[in-house]
């Protein structure tokens, strides 16, 4: 696999200078025109085989919905996932969110088909037990891999409300804005931000690309270590093993006799930088 990842050209400083304050302020953003045409027709021919090959249909509780098809461990899958994680305009916003050594939580298609009902208003960090507002757990991306319309199942959200101190429970009704965009675009927002996926009122299918983060620190909702075969990840570009969690966080988290699992399990000749042995004994702290 090629360690380019092919993408649209990356935005200026001020427009990620905007994006920043956006997610600050709003708790959401679009990069708009983010993934060039070539990848969206792969990354859909490949959705389509999985698909069929797994058997995939709609799930029966109300949060995936009855007319809603996932597939999730899409990094098992297929390399041309691979390249969805390492989106440069992605990771420098969710790093401006959840700080560095981000982690991926989880990676799944979500393909809204015509019938389907709005989902259940929710936060992503719902199950995180912790006061809120809090410092950011959890940052998600949704690739639109069809144009997002209010008519179609456009991500609904409820701008500001990732600072809410008591926000309503799951399911609440609240107003919110579609996250309306255009085949290619990328929406990011706060793992606080109440949103959900919006009702199919057209006769076409609204196809996305779940991409979520979660801090270094924090549990992923996909267990990348166990869920993806270690001969696949041993092809994964260094990068992409640490977001998967092969790395440490810190120079300390998750490490195994001072080894990063990457190290530990897959690449002997990587090099971990243990956090304690910054400050070797008789010398100066490098």
């Amino acid at each position: 696999m090629s360690a380019s990842v092919p993408t649209a050209p990356t935005p200026g400083n001020d427009q990620l200078t905007e994006h920043r304050r956006r997610l600050d302020d709003d708790g959401y953003t679009i990069v708009d025109d983010a993934v060039p045409v070539d990848l969206l027709d792969r990354i859909d021919q490949v959705l389509r085989r999985l698909e069929r090959e797994l058997g995939a249909g709609p799930s029966t509780n109300r949060f995936e919905g009855g007319h809603t098809v996932r597939v999730y461990n899409l990094l098992a899958h297929d390399p041309v996932f691979q390249f969805v994680p390492l989106h440069p305009t992605v990771l420098a916003l969710v790093e401006h969110v959840l700080g560095a050594d981000p982690l991926i939580s989880s990676l799944s298609s979500i393909g809204i088909t015509p019938g389907e009902v709005a989902q259940p208003l929710h936060a992503d960090d719902a199950l995180h037990p912790l006061p809120r507002p809090h410092p950011a757990t959890v940052c998600n991306s949704m690739w639109a891999l069809t144009d997002f319309t209010e008519e179609n199942g456009a991500t609904r959200l409820v701008p500001g409300s990732h600072r809410w101190a008591d926000p309503p429970g799951y399911g609440a009704d609240v107003p919110t804005v579609p996250a309306e965009m255009r085949r290619g675009s990328i929406l990011l927002w706060h793992g606080s931000l109440i949103h959900g996926g919006g009702a199919n009122r057209t006769a076409r299918r609204r196809d996305g690309l779940a991409m979520n983060y979660c801090a270094g620190w924090v549990r992923q909702q996909e267990n990348q270590q166990l869920g993806i075969p270690l001969d696949v990840v041993a092809g994964f570009e260094p990068r992409l093993a640490d977001l998967c969690g092969f790395g440490i966080y810190r120079g300390l988290v998750g490490h195994i006799d001072k080894r990063s699992p990457r190290q530990h399990l897959l690449d002997p000749d990587a090099t971990t930088r243990i956090v304690w042995d910054r400050e070797p004994l008789g010398g100066e702290r490098p």
